[in-house]
């Protein structure tokens, strides 16, 4: 480390001596409206002449302080009444360079588009984002201290043309669609951002500078004298109807290969006050969310998979505090789902064994109060999950996997100056009958200096396993992390620490591998940020780690990396990096209690590129090596993809992920209570075909089909020594040890929205998985083999009907 002292001082040195620039505040006086504007995309309406105009432009990226050209230039014009806010907007530019494409709301893609942000609190962390595109597609967002939450929706109304010189728009924002106070006079945060895709160029009203630290929110400027606002009625409804149609080929004249289903239920969004929302999903039915990317799992952890169900990502931002709160843990795998094979009596049979659990209800409240106090709380109830015993080609018994549960959780979140907030987190996990309750509480703090330059944050938990233990004994422990950061400037860096003692766990309502350790890191990076003859911006980074088991005692790893990256001029992005980690103590691989497998030292290394997405055909590449010199292990890690636009309807794309590895050393198997290990070959071969077609910005169809296959085809077996070494081991295991696994998916979508907030989705889905120890099969009889393999297809159709109070009030 001595080597870095110097370099990393004189980084320091720099950065301090650099002065801080006065941040520039606009401000933007609100203009109140009584005349009529109807959102069609015409600016004509007498009521834009009142709007002050916005222009002037600041470029954000590449080149940070550019003003905008007078040809390309921006005009954003504002007003407000008694229930919206309305926007309008003419960018300039030639037909030619305005990039669009059909693809659907909550999605940006390759379109050019505008964005008003509002921190209708002014606390520089949270706010709302509201963007429309050329072809008047809608992209919203909700802020806060872990970033932009995508995934947040709202009903707004947008139109937008393409016009000569340009394009325009108009946008109607109303107030059961945001957040804010019932001050009589109010002061907003705001900003306006345009991208121009084909330039490469994105600009801010309020200069935004990439040197400072912290939430750019705190580069706003301001909507100053909104006056005599009310935050109305908050209600809406969104009853749903779905059916489904499943057809499985059991070859089983007891079991029919056809199944279905009518459900039926409601979304209910309430605003019990200006700042706070109830939402709630009453027999809930997510049968049309993406098929998880499965995987074969050699790990001695769980795989975490995406949530793709709309409720448990929409508008979380408060629960994801701490990291303690993993979603699919509410309607997953049954608590006691492995332990039925053993309860079974001689002539007994598992008949069925529902792998998830079912959701009842779901609640959720949050909101911040106007002195910057943010409140979560969620509530989730899932039904008791049995399995269904046989004998005698009868079903004779139930035996209970999963028993009625209540999930909670508990934010409070308080907003202080300079970007600053401190939180307290509890999860809470209880379960009806004998089996154990958990519960996890945290403390976090996350603090910025008055310029934003440093930060440190951290956070303090403790779980608790209630009546845990075999003697009904609670089991108790705490996790704490620790961070100082440089937060501003062209030079950044973190130091930070994590211990985990042996008791902790969040596992219940959070994702969690392992605990027992204290583990100590670094990061490192250097941006050049103002553009040259052939980049845009070049970032360089340095980071690592040392890693050791807190009880007893003992060295776990250490790892180093350095990786940079760059956007070039063409607007290519370049990168690589290099990995290195000495031999290592692993105590979890081997999956026994006691042993421990000393890892070899191993070596990770490549190259990626991601041409420029916004032409017609764009494309990404990666090439990774990893070595490791004591078996000779050897692999590589290849990806690439491809897309192409015949134009701004219709899209195709691939992308394909390689991996193979010669003399890979890892667990087998387990024989006698020991750890079996192995030389392996592996390979893993992943595609992902789509294609997209919109019919127009409301409505279109897309297509996904993935195969996964992964293979082990093990060589040689080893017993561990007590030292964590290898022992020769002359006997075969390759029945047990030996895989061959397929995953095939295919989710086909139509959707519809036919009115604002309501939507008709049609969706076919079909799934093939299978396992077998034919190791010798190539990659494409292994496609066929699958292919022909029995499916589960799947044709659903489901409504959902926004309703609106105010607008049934009127009405």
């Amino acid at each position: 480390m001595k080597p870095l002292l110097p370099l990393v001082c004189a980084m320091l040195s720099i950065s301090v001596a650099m002065a801080q620039k006065e941040k520039v505040v606009k401000k933007l006086p609100a203009v109140r409206t009584t005349q009529k504007i109807v959102i069609d995309g015409d600016l004509s309406d007498e009521a834009w002449k009142s709007a002050p105009l916005v222009t002037n432009l600041v470029e954000w990226r590449p080149a940070y302080g550019n003003k905008e050209l007078d040809k390309n230039r921006t005009e954003i014009r504002i007003l407000y009444d008694n229930a919206n806010i309305y926007v309008s907007g003419f960018c300039h530019e030639a037909p030619d360079s305005i990039s669009t494409e059909l693809v659907g709301r909550d999605v940006v893609g390759v379109n050019d588009f505008v964005g008003v942000l509002f921190d209708t609190y002014n606390d520089k962390i949270n706010g709302f984002g509201y963007y429309v595109t050329p072809l008047g597609e809608q992209y919203d967002a909700k802020y806060s201290s872990n970033g932009e939450d995508g995934s947040w929706s709202s009903v707004y109304e947008t139109k937008a043309k393409i016009v000569p010189g340009g394009w325009v728009f108009e946008m109607r924002i109303p107030y059961s669609a945001i957040r804010f106070s019932n001050t009589q006079k109010q002061d907003w945060g705001i900003n306006i951002t345009r991208r121009r895709t084909k330039s490469g160029i994105q600009l801010m009203w309020n200069p935004t500078d990439p040197t400072i630290g912290g939430n750019f929110f705190a580069q706003f400027g301001l909507w100053t004298g909104i006056e005599d606002i009310k935050p109305p009625v908050r209600l809406s409804f969104s009853p749903y109807f779905s059916t489904y149609v499943n057809h499985y080929p059991y070859n089983d004249p007891t079991i029919k290969n056809v199944a279905t289903a009518v459900n039926g239920g409601m979304d209910v969004k309430y605003g019990i006050s200006q700042a706070f929302t109830v939402d709630m999903t009453l027999i809930p039915d997510f049968g049309q969310v993406q098929s998880d990317n499965q995987v074969l799992n050699l790990t001695p952890f769980e795989v975490k998979y995406n949530e793709n169900r709309t409720f448990f990502t929409e508008g979380t931002d408060l629960f994801s505090k701490g990291n303690l709160f993993y979603s699919r843990r509410i309607g997953g795998t049954p608590l006691h789902y492995n332990d039925v094979a053993n309860q079974l009596q001689p002539g007994e049979s598992i008949s069925q064994n529902p792998q998830e659990t079912r959701l009842i209800n779901a609640t959720k409240l949050s909101g911040r109060t106007s002195s910057g106090l943010g409140i979560g709380f969620f509530n989730a109830i899932t039904n008791p999950q049995y399995a269904t015993i046989e004998s005698g080609g009868k079903d004779t018994r139930k035996i209970e996997t999963d028993p009625l549960t209540n999930y909670n959780i508990l934010v409070f979140d308080q907003s202080l100056k300079h970007n600053s907030s401190v939180s307290l987190i509890n999860t809470n996990v209880t379960r009806a009958g004998n089996d154990y309750d958990a519960n996890v509480t945290a403390a976090l703090w996350d603090l910025y200096d008055k310029k934003n330059d440093w930060n440190l944050n951290g956070k303090f938990a403790v779980s608790q396993l209630i009546g845990y233990q075999a003697n009904g004994a609670n089991e108790t422990g705490h996790d704490h992390t620790l961070s100082l950061n440089k937060t501003g400037g062209r030079f950044n860096m973190t130091v930070w620490e994590e211990l985990a003692d042996n008791k902790y766990n969040s596992n219940d309502m959070g994702y969690f591998t392992n605990n027992n350790f204290m583990d100590h890191g670094f990061w490192l990076a250097y941006k050049w940020l103002k553009p040259r003859a052939w980049y845009n911006r070049i970032q360089l980074n340095i980071n690592g780690s040392l890693s050791m088991r807190y009880k007893p005692w003992d060295y776990q790893n250490v790892w180093l990396n350095f990786n940079g990256n760059s956007q070039l001029k063409n607007l290519w992005y370049i990168g690589g990096g290099f990995n290195y980690r000495p031999q290592a103590n692993d105590f979890y691989e081997p999956r026994v209690a006691g042993q421990v497998f000393r890892r070899p030292a191993y070596a990770y290394y490549g190259l990626w590129f991601q041409s420029n997405n916004a032409k017609k055909y764009s494309g990404f590449g990666q090439v990774y090596r990893n070595y490791s010199g004591q078996y000779h292990s050897d692999g590589y890690d290849i990806g690439f993809g491809n897309q192409y636009r015949f134009n701004k309807k219709f899209t195709l794309s691939t992308n394909t992920n390689i991996s193979f590895s010669n003399n890979d050393l890892g667990y087998a198997t387990i024989v006698n209570d020991s750890s079996i290990f192995a030389l392996r070959k592996r390979i893993t071969v992943e595609n992902i075909f789509t294609a997209k077609y919109n019919f127009n910005n409301v409505m279109g169809l897309s297509f996904r089909a993935r195969h996964y296959w992964g293979r082990v085809n093990n060589k040689k077996f080893f017993s561990l020594a007590t030292d964590g070494s290898m022992i020769d081991n002359p006997n075969d295991y390759t029945s047990s040890a030996n895989y061959n696994v397929n995953y095939f998916n295919i989710d086909m979508v139509y959707t519809w929205q036919f009115a604002l907030g309501s939507f008709i989705d049609v969706v076919w889905k079909n799934a093939i998985g299978t396992q077998d120890l034919r190791v010798s099969d190539p990659y494409l009889k292994n496609l066929g083999n699958t292919l022909s393999a029995p499916q589960l297809n799947s044709l659903s159709v489901r409504v959902i009907y926004f309703l609106d109070y105010l607008s049934l009030k009127k009405k």
